[in-house]
C-alpha cells in the first residue's frame, strides 16, 4: 500500500474512531439519569429543564417521599437504577450514606455550598432549606402568649392546643434535631410529653388549615407552606402568622435539602453534573424565583426576597450528617406517637 492509500485509510480509521467515539457518548447522554426524587416537584422540573436544556441529558423522575424512597434505595442496594437522590430533609440522606451507596461528590461541587450546609465527608450535598416555624392564629394567641422555645410545648399549658404531624418526614426531622442538641433522655420525655398536649393531623398544610379555621391555637411545621398559600389564594393561611423561634433553639432548626449520587450508578458523569448544576450558580437562582419558596444554600446565592434571610434565623448548628432517623423513630414509638 502506497503512502497515500495508507494515510488515507488512517484518516478513514480515525474519522471512524471519532464517529464511534461521539455516538457512545450521544448514546450515554440520551440514555439520561434517574433521579429519585423526594423534593417539591415544581422545583426539581425547574431544575430538570434548565439542566437539559444547558447539557442535553435527558432526566427520568421518580417522585416519592423521604422516608419511602430512602428505604427503597437501601432494599434496593447496587441493584438500584436510581443515579440520583434528592430529598426535602436529611436524615432520609443520612440513611442512604450509612448503608455505603453514596459516591463521593466532585470537589468543585463541594465549594459551590458553604460547609455549614453540607456534610464535612462530602459524600451529599445541601441544596436548598428549610425553617421549623410554629404558625398561629394571632385571634386565639396573642405574641405574648406564644412559645419562647419549642421545648416548652411540652408544658401543661399547651396541652390540646398545639397540633404537627408526627408521621412526617418534616416533623421526625425537627426531633433528629432536638435530639442531637438535646440528648437521647430530654427528646424522649418531650416526645412522651407531645403525645399528652398536641393534636395529630396528617401533613403539615393540614396543621395550617387547622390553625387558620380556629381549630387549633398553633402548629408546628416548615415556613414554606404559608408563603406557598399567601402566594395563591391565601384562603388557607389569611388568619395566621408566623412565629420564628431564633436563639439557637431547637425550634430554629434548619433542615437541609439534600442531593448525592449512587455508587451503583452507571452514568456517574452525567449524574455529578446534575449535582453540580442544581447547586451551581444557576439551580440555585431557581430558588429565589421558583415558588417552592425554599432557601437557597449556595455561596452568594439569594432566597426568595420575602423570606426572612437564612442568617437572621439563628438556627442551631447541627451536623447534617449526625441526624439519626432510626433513632428517632423508635423513640416516637416509643413515646405512642407513631
Amino acid at each position: 500500500m502506497n503512502s497515500r492509500l495508507l494515510s488515507c485509510f488512517s484518516l478513514a480509521l480515525l474519522s471512524s474512531s471519532l464517529f464511534l467515539s461521539t455516538q457512545s457518548v450521544a448514546a450515554e447522554n440520551n440514555e439520561g439519569i434517574v433521579v429519585y426524587n423526594a423534593q417539591h416537584e415544581n422545583l426539581v422540573k425547574s431544575w430538570v429543564d434548565g439542566f437539559t436544556k444547558e447539557t442535553g441529558i435527558k432526566v427520568t423522575l421518580r417522585n416519592g417521599d423521604d422516608s419511602e424512597l430512602g428505604n427503597q434505595l437501601v432494599q434496593e442496594g447496587s441493584a438500584s437504577p436510581a443515579d440520583v437522590f434528592l430529598t426535602e430533609n436529611s436524615p432520609s440522606m443520612v440513611l442512604v450514606d450509612n448503608a455505603n451507596l453514596f459516591a463521593p461528590l466532585e470537589a468543585d461541587t463541594l465549594k459551590q455550598v458553604p460547609a455549614e450546609y453540607r456534610p464535612a465527608h462530602g459524600r451529599w450535598i445541601g441544596i436548598a432549606a428549610r425553617s421549623t416555624v410554629f404558625v398561629y392564629n394571632p385571634e386565639k394567641l396573642s405574641e405574648q402568649q406564644l412559645p419562647k422555645s419549642l421545648m416548652d410545648l411540652a408544658k401543661p399549658e399547651w396541652k390540646g392546643r398545639w397540633a404537627a404531624s408526627p408521621s412526617g418526614a418534616d416533623f421526625q426531622a425537627i426531633v433528629s434535631a432536638m435530639l442531637a442538641l438535646k440528648g437521647e433522655q430530654a427528646t424522649l420525655e418531650w416526645l412522651k410529653a407531645m403525645k399528652a398536649n398536641f393534636v395529630a393531623y396528617k401533613g403539615n398544610s393540614t396543621v395550617m388549615k387547622a390553625v387558620n379555621a380556629g381549630q387549633i391555637d398553633g402548629g408546628v411545621i416548615y415556613h414554606y407552606y404559608r408563603f406557598v398559600d399567601q402566594s395563591k389564594t391565601g384562603e388557607n393561611s389569611k388568619n395566621t402568622k408566623l412565629y420564628y423561634f431564633k436563639h439557637q433553639d431547637p425550634g430554629a432548626f434548619v433542615s437541609l435539602s439534600g442531593g448525592g449520587v449512587l455508587a451503583s450508578s452507571k452514568h456517574k458523569a452525567q449524574a455529578q453534573a446534575f449535582i453540580k448544576y442544581i447547586t451551581g450558580k444557576e439551580g440555585q437562582e431557581s430558588l429565589r424565583t421558583n415558588n417552592a419558596f425554599e432557601y437557597a444554600v449556595g455561596v452568594n446565592a439569594a432566597s426568595n426576597p420575602k423570606l426572612v434571610p437564612l442568617k437572621d434565623l439563628d438556627a442551631p448548628k447541627v451536623e447534617p450528617s449526625a441526624l439519626n432517623s432510626k433513632k428517632v423513630i423508635e423513640l416516637m414509638t416509643q413515646a405512642g406517637l407513631l
